[in-house]
């Protein structure tokens, strides 16, 4: 069948089967899994479209992760996930003008993420006014005239936050901020606050760029290559790929994850033989199982035994030159680590101290490591420093700005990193400030504004009144998901730019508007001819993106107009910023983005090239390094551990497979053994047997803040599970109601989604018993 009905009924956990969890990732499943699907959802014309066109040169940048592409494209260049992510964009299915009708705002508060994202694209503009429960029809441009109304009588343009997805393309994240200063206010807060934020302010410290010092061609060239809290085969399985290839060539892998995952264990390539009728490729050389929020502690203990080994033999184990020539501070740090004591670091780790010997054995035997890290390592209150702690182990030996080595954190959203280049921050610095006034002519608001956590904060305290939301699902996507719906329902509006409803559009301001935008997989027609779009994936390459098949409605529009539209109306038609020009023709924006940009310089002839170009990265290009001092700093970070009570345990939210960010593709996580539902908890099974539960028990899972309010995550299925002891996983975004909002990384503001303190506690099993 093409063009699926919209599901009826919220499905439940009554058929949820659980199995042993895989040790292996791809291969025949990875096909079965994806392309019926998108047969069935998109028909095979635009199936046939979008899929030869996904990540290669001059096609569609795949929506899901930021995984770079490879320099030589195979007519297949997407993995399972992106195939379910241009699927679940490009389908057919459109909500129906009865939706409206049939459900009440109050009413979608009681549905699924997964049942909401299952009804169909949004094809056309929908208003709820004050004091009504209904979504109603609305035309564009009375819904700009709302927003104009409404922005333009506040009291001041910080009552105000605009936020933004990494979906957004490069174009429209510069248009957005431009507007939002145009307006008044910094108030830019994005997904980066919750993700990699933590990275960017580490880095941005100690080497002076918060983004990877490596390329994709990196991969291949390293002896070495260390995944820190990281899930490639789920999150970017194109990744699996490249550790393949560089496994095959001789590389060495290391992973450091609590969880067992397939995709690090070993990878069946569904494009070569050996992937679909042999046995694949094993990755992980070592594995170490380590406790959550202990990879700091890991790092300073290798660090450690990398100086006791230069000690040992003077000249032999660190690079005297680079270090010399490039760095300030290893005294220090060589001083601070003397104390380091190896109880402290098998408390934090629950590590072996053989594995972390033949751990830095192998980092000392490679001449050239690779690092990369995600959100197990971001997502902590120790976040920054211990980000800092890997940059100071790759400076011992001189793993920066050299072929085959360097720090890589690995970018979970498309275009997320290409919209803090173009300026969507709180804080941008003043040199990209002044670009602006010289470009447009106005003096942009000088004062840092909100991120996610401070937004969620002031919508709470009635500081702020309107949100504007260009793509994401923030309600569910933050922290503390009781306090930020609350919040988010306290604003006089709130404003969706969204492509699928999601529970964004359920928790709302007094008014609210949904906007229905373009999927980057459509043609994007303006009065200037069919436009391209540009995203900046996690290595720094920047390059084009087009839709190949026709929209899903003529009533939708592209982000790029929709923020045109918008700012004409809120700031009128005499403003010195052409905002139809952009609207007309994406060039004009490229244009202003080479003036304005670091880096893009001469922008619009580099998204041309059928390659792109590449951002440039002096850390990486040159081994120079602009930070204050002007060199690479090596840091003194305390080591500080979470101290958990007895009877309790440090929880970290997960993905599933069949999951992008909020967004469920299905009920399944196939490597994790779980089938047909999500109220699961994986439990190591020492830690049942101790805390005298057993597989199969129903537990509610009670988060223990310090502000001493009982969040709790009712009614899960513990599964026994082979993740550290100490530690139990629960899905996100429903593990999210468990992570108080004060609860951040330090520095950054990151809520600490990877080191929560829980208590289980015996629940009611639901009337259904699912199969074991």
């Amino acid at each position: 069948m093409i063009g699926r009905k919209p599901l009826s009924e919220d499905p439940s956990d009554e058929d949820l089967k659980v199995s042993a969890p895989e040790r292996w990732a791809a291969g025949w499943p990875s096909l079965y899994e994806s392309l019926p699907l998108a047969l069935t959802e998109m028909g095979v014309e635009r199936s046939i479209k979008t899929l030869t066109a996904l990540n290669q040169k001059r096609g569609i940048d795949c929506m899901s992760c930021a995984w770079p592409d490879p320099p030589h494209r195979k007519t297949a260049e997407f993995c399972e996930n992106g195939a379910k992510a241009v699927s679940w964009e490009a389908g057919l299915l459109k909500v129906p003008a009865s939706f409206w009708l049939e459900h009440t705002v109050s009413s979608l508060r009681e549905r699924s993420e997964f049942w909401l994202g299952q009804q169909g694209r949004l094809v056309e503009p929908m208003y709820k006014a004050a004091g009504e429960d209904h979504y109603r029809p609305i035309a564009w441009e009375d819904a700009f005239a709302v927003i104009a109304r409404e922005l333009n009588a506040l009291d001041s343009p910080n009552e105000a936050t605009f936020y933004t997805s990494g979906r957004t393309s490069n174009e429209a994240a510069f248009e957005y901020q431009l507007f939002a200063r145009a307006f008044g206010t910094n108030n830019l807060p994005d997904c980066s606050n919750m993700c990699h934020e933590s990275t960017g302010a580490a880095m941005g410290e100690v080497i002076g760029v918060g983004k990877s010092a490596i390329s994709y061609e990196d991969f291949a060239k390293a002896d070495l290559i260390i995944i820190m809290g990281q899930n490639p085969g789920t999150c970017h399985p194109r990744m699996l790929t490249a550790l393949e290839d560089a496994k095959r060539g001789g590389t060495s892998i290391v992973a450091v994850n609590p969880l067992l995952e397939a995709g690090l264990i070993n990878f069946r390539n569904p494009q070569r033989p050996r992937g679909l009728i042999g046995k694949g490729t094993d990755l992980a050389d070592q594995y170490l199982q380590i406790r959550l929020a202990g990879d700091m502690a890991l790092m300073q203990a290798v660090s450690k035994r990398v100086l006791d080994a230069e000690k040992a033999a003077p000249g032999t184990v660190l690079n005297h030159a680079f270090l010399t020539r490039h760095c300030h501070g290893l005294e220090e740090f060589r001083a601070h680590l003397e104390h380091l004591e190896e109880a402290d670091v098998l408390a934090a780790t629950g590590l072996r101290s053989t594995e972390i010997d033949e751990l830095a054995d192998r980092y000392m035997k490679a001449d050239k490591v690779i690092i990369t890290w995600a959100m197990g390592l971001t997502q902590h209150k120790k976040a920054v420093p211990t980000i800092k702690e890997i940059i100071n182990l790759m400076l011992l030996r001189g793993n920066i700005g050299k072929p085959g080595a360097g720090p890589s954190p690995i970018r979970g959203h498309s275009n997320v990193q290409g919209d803090r280049t173009m300026g969507i921050w709180e804080q941008m610095p003043a040199e990209f400030l002044d670009g602006l006034q010289r470009e447009f002519g106005f003096d942009p608001p000088r004062e840092p504004g909100l991120d996610v956590v401070d937004s969620i904060r002031a919508m709470r305290d009635g500081k702020i009144k309107i949100l504007i939301a260009m793509g994401g699902n923030l309600v569910s996507a933050v922290s503390d998901t009781t306090v930020a719906q609350t919040a988010m329902q306290k604003t006089t509006l709130s404003v969706q730019i969204s492509t699928k409803l999601n529970r964004s559009h359920a928790f709302v301001g007094d008014q609210a508007l949904i906007l229905p935008t373009l999927g980057r997989s459509e043609i994007d027609r303006q009065s200037g001819g069919p436009q391209f779009v540009t995203v900046e994936d996690t290595v720094c390459a920047v390059h084009g993106s087009a839709g190949r098949i026709e929209p899903i409605s003529t009533t939708v529009l592209s982000e790029v107009a929709i923020v045109s539209r918008l700012a004409r109306a809120v700031l009128g038609e005499n403003h010195p910023v052409n905002w139809a020009g952009f609207e007309a023709s994406y060039d004009t924006l490229r244009e202003h983005i080479g003036h304005v940009c670091a880096g893009c310089e001469d922008y619009n002839a580099k998204v041309r090239q059928p390659e792109g170009f590449v951002l440039p990265h002096p850390p990486r290009d040159s081994r120079t390094f602009p930070t204050a001092s002007g060199k690479a700093m090596i840091t003194v970070n305390d080591l500080e551990t979470i101290e958990v009570p007895s009877g309790r345990l440090l929880l970290q939210s997960i993905r599933s497979h069949d999951q992008f960010n909020t967004t469920m593709y299905s009920l399944n996580d196939r490597y994790r053994g779980v089938k047909k539902g999500r109220h699961v908890l994986l439990v190591n099974a020492e830690d049942l047997s101790e805390l005298g539960f057993t597989d199969g028990d129903y537990v509610d899972v009670h988060g223990e803040a310090a502000d001493g309010v009982d969040r709790v995550l009712a009614q899960q299925r513990i599964i026994s599970y082979p993740t550290a002891r100490g530690c139990v996983a629960a899905y996100f975004p429903e593990a999210n109601v468990l992570v108080a909002l004060d609860d951040v990384a330090e520095v950054s503001n990151t809520p600490i989604s990877k080191s929560v303190v829980v208590r289980l506690e015996k629940a009611q099993a639901p009337d259904f018993a699912p199969t074991h």
